[in-house]
């Protein structure tokens, strides 16, 4: 280390830190607003976005979105520390996870962000000048570097995990004591209900047993966001967050049977009649009426606009005919939000539909006990305990006052006005995720003892260990953001849209090093860290895969550039 680092990295207070972060941000937004510049003159043709450049350059205009990430991450780490620090509440660990956390995304933003394993953008792809990004660099953003992710910081950090009583919550995630008392009685459901069985339920490819749903039920999870006129809780989606991670935690499966609740609702919520409305909405609050969503077909993946499915009107009702395919939970499914093609002559969106479909639920012997309705499991490594299904549907009646609004072509506007919501969550369910497999990961560490002393006192395995935390601390307060800024009425398809990205990266990676730091006892079945890489797996595919997030968002952006 030379003497101008050595004295960078001299120790600092935190007000120190905090200084050093926000000058140090304000030259990362002038390399973002750059990037953003030459990345939007890249796949502009005449002013305009052009779809063909667009694809074209994919590695760039993705590579800006995670840049983008990065830069609201940090931004959201210096807001956390700010609140925290005006309550009293900022102690060392949030200072050590504040500044190896932005430490460490400066350096990556300044050397290469990874987008996945393998795929990595850096500043020079998106034109940016070596002279512009030393100059950005220099300063407050090496200084930052210097006193964040430093190998002194992470065995403090370490050292502060080690001597807590539990791994369950590493730092104050500044929220109020409501949402705290709402995280306990979601731990203690999770740790003594859920936990202890999930591996078994896992192994054995078994649905979460009945039980587990009315205990959700009773505690308000299926109600939580539904307006208290029809029976819910008129919680907001930090509360959603709270719960799903908490949920997710103990195990994806029940952490995730909220999920379908949270879709229908808002789907009635924001395009229902008043009578759909007063018919579903107290029903799914408490429970009566479990909801899978039916959208996505063979062939289409992320494709909406090219679904086949078919409702046709006949008289009084549609017939519903066509194959669908991954949906979740749908045998024990009471209500099917199932979205299929009213007017064939209508290309793309236009022509969907939403359709608000009872079934009679189902079982293993015989899944599917309605007329006009068939389907196969499909098996897969992880995210049990719901089971995935293909679906046929061969004239399958809907009344015609099930009909989502009662007008057809409405189908794509209503589904969109869900996904926000949806992919909170799903950061939430990451956030979960990632912080059972740093939990596991640190269990073993402490326990295994290799060459006399315990895994967790070698340097690479706390290392993880730390950037475990750190992350998923990030991950927590951009999922936090997002929901925020949806309670508040906000679009926030953008902030969603990077909670769900980074989220769904943080809890693999989390699972892979705990996997990791388990060595070849993780690579056996009966340890619950297999199943937990497998449940993290999933969580950047489905709720829109990295790669569909990412063009989402990075689309978003650009067309904001005047």
């Amino acid at each position: 280390m030379n003497a101008e680092v050595a004295a960078l990295a001299k120790p600092a207070t935190k007000n120190d830190i905090l200084e050093s972060a926000r000058a140090a941000f304000s030259a990362v937004e002038e390399l973002y607003a750059e990037a953003r510049r030459l990345v939007r003159a890249k796949v502009s043709s005449d002013g305009k976005i052009s779809s063909a450049l667009f694809e074209a350059a994919q590695h760039e205009a993705h590579g800006l979105a995670w840049l983008a990430t990065y830069v609201e991450s940090i931004r959201e780490m210096i807001a956390y520390a700010e609140r925290l620090q005006a309550e009293g509440r900022y102690g060392e660990t949030e200072d050590l996870l504040t500044r190896i956390g932005i430490g460490e995304y400066l350096s990556q933003i300044f050397g290469g962000i990874p987008m996945n394993q393998g795929e990595f953008v850096r500043p020079e792809d998106f034109g940016l000048s070596a002279q512009t990004v030393a100059a950005l660099r220099a300063g407050a953003v090496t200084q930052m570097m210097a006193m964040g992710n430093t190998s002194e910081n992470r065995t403090r950090l370490v050292n502060r995990i080690a001597s807590q009583d539990s791994a369950a919550m590493i730092g104050d995630p500044g929220l109020d004591e409501t949402m705290e008392s709402i995280r306990d009685e979601m731990r203690k459901f999770g740790d003594g209900e859920v936990a202890p069985h999930a591996h078994e339920w896992h192994l054995a490819n078994a649905y979460i047993p009945i039980e587990i749903v009315d205990g959700l039920s009773a505690l308000g999870v299926f109600g939580l966001t539904i307006p208290e006129e029809y029976g819910g809780m008129g919680l907001g989606k930090i509360a959603m967050c709270v719960v799903t991670e908490e949920l997710s935690r103990a195990y994806i499966g029940v952490g995730s049977l909220g999920t379908r609740s949270e879709i229908a609702a808002e789907l009635i919520l924001c395009g229902g009649t008043d009578e759909q409305k007063q018919e579903f909405l107290p029903k799914i609050a408490s429970g009566e009426i479990l909801p899978t969503a039916v959208f996505t077909e063979p062939n289409t993946g992320s494709d909406l606009a090219s679904l086949r499915t078919r409702a046709v009107k006949d008289g009084n009702s549609y017939k519903i005919t066509g194959n669908k395919t991954w949906i979740t939970h749908p045998v024990r499914a009471d209500l099917m939000t199932v979205l299929a093609r009213t007017n064939p002559n209508e290309p793309g969106y236009k022509g969907l539909s939403m359709f608000l479909a009872r079934k009679p639920r189902g079982s293993d012997e015989t899944p599917f006990p309605a007329q006009g309705m068939s389907g196969g499991e499909i098996e897969v490594l992880g995210y049990r305990g719901m089971k995935e299904y293909e679906i046929a549907f061969d004239g399958f009646d809907v009344p015609a006052a099930n009909l989502l609004g009662g007008v057809e072509g409405q189908g794509f506007k209503q589904l969109m006005q869900t996904f926000e919501s949806a992919r909170i969550q799903t950061a939430a369910r990451a956030v979960g995720v990632a912080q059972c497999a740093l939990e596991l990961g640190l269990r073993y560490a402490n326990e295994r003892i290799q060459f006399g002393k315990p895994l967790l006192k070698f340097p690479r395995v706390s290392d993880k260990i730390a950037m475990m935390a750190v992350e998923i601390h990030i991950a927590r307060q951009l999922t936090y953001f997002s929901a925020r800024a949806k309670d508040a009425d906000k679009r926030c398809d953008v902030e969603a849209g990077m909670a769900k990205l980074l989220g769904a990266r943080i809890a693999w990676a989390a699972a892979d090093n705990s996997l990791q730091i388990h060595g070849g006892n993780g690579f056996a079945l009966e340890y619950a860290i297999s199943r937990v890489l497998c449940d993290a797996r999933i969580l950047n595919i489905f709720e829109g895969a990295a790669e569909i997030q990412a063009q989402v968002i990075a689309r978003r952006l650009l067309e904001e550039v005047n």
